[in-house]
């Protein structure tokens, strides 16, 4: 079969975000309006902020705002996640990173799929951050013995999303007819079912560990719990939710509010009280929360120098916060954060002169003109002087350990936190993944350096 057939994983990627975005509209309404609030925001937001739009049309964001999103499912066993994986392989997803958030009291360990080119991610940033129950924490032998044996007797996969995975793998692509049914087969595995697979007394005990044990075990399949929408501006998304009838958590996760944003920040609303029927009840008679709605604020991604910065402020404001931030300490915890940030640099020249973020660049129209002048700058600091080179900062694509606890804990609720003795242990993690995680800070630099090869090409120079 000829590859010119095939569809491009890009595309089968962006095809399957919106019609995961359409399911779980459906799913849950109140993502639909959330998702209508956002987009007022972002639109004023441009409107208010001319330099910004700018910005944003220069570096091609402008045209993927509306695609951003990710999602989060959490699977119970290695099979499952090595075949997520091979899932994802077929809309050009790769496992990027290792996120171990057991010291946050959460019994999972986890990687994000998503694509790792800068082209891929203009045509479709939809990223899944995917999770792994570690059973081995189950501290009660018999219910991890009970968990194990519910897990090993599900198939989260249709029998044709696992004939069109092999199919791809064996042809190398899809064709349009296979890609079409392939994105409606492998919606399936993350749908919500309404009917658990243990009764209502094994669903406490599973709870009673701890609530998301619960989440990932006794269900069919492990429903996608939570879609997010890129904003603008997510302290006014925060200002305005209440008055759209959706209740946001206390405090939004990761760094303050800047005026050059770094990293992500992220906020929610709790997660729903879904009514489900248990294998001893013949009706919806339980309930079950663990799908909510999430927002999402990109920034600047940090070089490991801007991350270890970043790591030394977050910590000194949680530790002299001394609690888990939540209502009674919100405005405390904000201040604390916007007092210790001030030492994070809050300018793009500054960032870069330092070295604490990843940047794109990019030959401009003077710099091209001037190229076949023989008294032209030819360092990039005199190219960024001159103006013959101008840059923009890559958008962090990733996630951070310590929000995505904060997340998970203040949708669980504070009674679910726990204290686990296990260390992190990315060995396991891709050994059940079957293939190592991919660094990020990795692929930021080549997308850097790729920027400056082309602005050296573009400018006649051997290099920058």
């Amino acid at each position: 079969m000829s590859n010119q057939s095939f569809v491009s994983p890009d595309l089968i990627r962006q095809r399957f975000s919106r019609a995961m975005s359409d399911m779980y509209r459906d799913e849950v309404p109140l993502y639909g309006a959330l998702m209508e609030l956002v987009a007022e925001v972002n639109a004023q937001t441009l409107e208010q902020h001319p330099d910004l739009a700018r910005h944003l049309r220069q570096t091609g964001e402008i045209e993927r705002l509306d695609l951003e999103r990710h999602g989060a499912i959490r699977v119970g066993t290695a099979t499952e996640l090595a075949t997520l994986s091979r899932l994802f392989a077929v809309m050009g997803m790769q496992p990027v990173g290792y996120y171990d958030l057991t010291p946050a009291g959460v019994p999972v360990h986890s990687t994000a799929f998503r694509a790792v080119h800068e082209t891929a991610l203009h045509i479709s940033p939809f990223r899944v951050f995917t999770s792994l129950l570690r059973l081995e924490l189950i501290e009660n032998p018999e219910l991890r013995t009970f968990a194990e044996s519910v897990l090993a007797r599900r198939s989260i996969f249709t029998a044709r999303a696992l004939s069109l995975i092999a199919q791809c793998e064996a042809d190398g692509g899809l064709n349009q007819a296979d890609a079409e049914a392939f994105v409606e087969q492998a919606l399936e595995t993350f749908r919500w079912h309404h009917s658990a697979t243990v009764t209502a007394a094994q669903y406490q005990q599973l709870s009673a560990q701890h609530r998301l044990i619960a989440d990932v075990v006794a269900f069919k399949g492990p429903h996608i719990n939570h879609l997010t929408p890129r904003t603008l501006d997510i302290d006014q998304v925060q200002r305005l939710m209440p008055a759209h009838g959706i209740t946001p958590k206390a405090v939004i996760e990761g760094p303050p509010r800047r005026d050059c944003p770094i990293l992500l920040r992220q906020t929610s609303f709790k997660a729903l009280e879904e009514t489900v029927a248990f294998t001893d009840q013949e009706q919806s008679q339980g309930s079950h929360s663990a799908r909510f709605g999430e927002i999402e604020q990109r920034g600047a991604a940090l070089t490991p120098k801007g991350r270890a910065l970043y790591d030394r402020l977050l910590n000194a404001a949680r530790d002299q916060l001394n609690a888990f931030p939540n209502e009674s300490n919100a405005d405390r915890y904000d201040a604390l954060m916007r007092d210790h940030f001030e030492a994070f640099p809050d300018s793009h020249d500054a960032m870069r002169e330092e070295d604490l973020a990843y940047f794109r660049y990019f030959a401009t129209e003077q710099g091209l003109a001037a190229r076949e002048q023989a008294q032209r700058p030819t360092t990039l600091a005199a190219l960024i002087a001159a103006g013959h080179v101008r840059f923009e900062p890559l958008v962090y694509e990733d996630f951070l350990p310590v929000s995505a606890a904060g997340i998970f804990q203040s949708n669980l609720g504070d009674d679910a936190q726990s204290h686990y003795a296990g260390q992190s242990n990315q060995q396991a993690f891709e050994q059940a993944l079957g293939r190592p995680t991919i660094d990020e800070l990795q692929l930021y630099a080549q997308t850097q350096q790729r920027s400056l090869e082309q602005c050296a090409s573009a400018l006649g120079l051997p290099g920058l």
